[in-house]
């Protein structure tokens, strides 16, 4: 007998992909497992939109608020614990959903992860003394004659991620897309199917202003406290969750809340858009859903 087929789910935030899965996993007794890098670290599960206990008592979740965020995961982490819940589903014999915004983690799964040679620690310091001295701005530039597509995808603000593709580049005159070219697909071809939730950019904008509110209203700033007062290093990528940054500067008094609410709603729309960009660009091949339901 055949296993079950894995359904994965993508898309912008907002979408209403969270809220597809678990009514796809009602339907078919499917198990959900996490494909978002916020929704892993635990203690901002309001703000980063994770499942809430009347969610989690309706389906299986995997990968959710498993990771303390004083700890940072690779892709190559969450790929190795993401085959595990997905063998362990199968053993049950029932089927899998993966959902989540992270384009690299999709990848990782349909394409594989790449076997980059290791870079020193020297070539590192020198990659970050040099994003640190130029900026954001002038050190992608750098990157895009290295690596044009690293530069051209790698987000806004992913310091380490652009580090990265840049010490990679140098130390091994190859750059690490090119690397990244070389893999094989965690999940065997044929035992998946792909949907991307593409909703009209206006409604998806609309759903993220509407969303980060209620998430404000649900407890978001109380979370971002919490995590403040345990001093942990800006850099974590806990800390990268949108909407964090400008509630901290709102905590330390540095702007109003209303000025705070209209930041990281704007962070919150460019994100989606890139979000957007990334899985038109990228999964050109999966099906698309252009209409949820608005309260998803």
């Amino acid at each position: 007998m055949s296993a079950p087929p894995i359904t994965l789910i993508a898309g912008p935030t907002a979408s209403g992909k969270s809220a597809l899965a678990l009514k796809l996993a009602r339907e078919i007794g499917g198990e959900i497992v996490n494909a978002d890098s916020m929704q892993i670290y635990a203690g901002l599960r309001v703000l980063t939109a994770g499942p809430t206990q009347e969610e989690l008592a309706q389906a299986p979740h995997h990968l959710f608020g498993v990771v303390d965020a004083a700890e940072g995961w690779s892709v190559a982490k969450w790929l190795e614990a993401a085959m595990v819940a997905l063998r362990d589903i199968d053993h049950r014999g029932r089927p899998a959903i993966i959902v989540g915004g992270t384009g690299l983690y999709f990848r990782a799964l349909t394409h594989g992860l790449a076997d980059v040679p290791a870079v020193s620690e020297t070539q590192r310091e020198i990659s970050g003394l040099l994003y640190a001295a130029q900026g954001e701005h002038e050190f992608r530039d750098a990157l895009a004659r290295l690596d044009p597509e690293a530069a051209e995808r790698i987000e806004v603000g992913d310091r380490q991620r652009l580090v990265r593709a840049h010490a990679v580049a140098v130390a091994t005159g190859r750059s690490l897309t090119a690397w990244q070219t070389d893999t094989r697909p965690a999940l065997a071809p044929g035992s998946w199917k792909g949907v991307v939730l593409d909703l009209p950019r206006a409604e998806l904008y609309a759903r993220c202003d509407a969303r980060f509110s209620t998430m404000v209203e649900g407890g978001a700033l109380e979370e971002v406290a919490a995590m403040e007062a345990r001093g942990l290093n800006g850099a974590l990528p806990a800390l990268k969750a949108v909407g964090y940054r400008e509630l901290a500067a709102h905590l330390r008094g540095e702007t109003t809340l209303d000025q705070a609410l209209d930041a990281a709603r704007q962070e919150t729309r460019r994100y989606a858009k890139r979000q957007l960009t990334w899985f038109r660009n990228q999964t050109p091949d999966w099906a698309r859903v252009s209409a949820t339901d608005p309260q998803s």
